[in-house]
């Protein structure tokens, strides 16, 4: 399983387009074959704080991801109301899996 976590940071006047755009990312996201989650969360204490959860199955599922047209996008359309570019990080399951 891989699982990327992204942080964005969107400018305030931007958050309501984010959703908007980030709801249909997330739509499309959870119907790939190999997608096992995709939360979208926002931060309590900094609205214009975001966190996207991805989970699949494979490395080759990450990668397609990556080329959906949802995906491609919601990255044009979100690049330009980022506060600054977004971190990604990539983890390892520990558990449930693993233990």
């Amino acid at each position: 399983m891989i699982v990327t976590i992204v942080n964005v940071y969107v400018k305030k006047e931007h958050i309501e387009d984010f959703i908007r755009e980030t709801a249909l990312n997330h739509k499309g996201s959870i119907k790939e074959p190999e997608n096992l989650r995709f939360d979208v969360l926002q931060s309590q204490s900094d609205p214009t704080n975001f966190v996207l959860y991805e989970a699949y199955r494979s490395e080759e599922g990450a990668k397609a991801h990556k080329e959906t047209t949802h995906y491609l996008k919601w990255k044009e359309a979100v690049e330009k109301w980022m506060d600054k570019p977004r971190q990604s990080n990539r983890y390892n399951i520990i558990a449930p899996n693993n233990l």
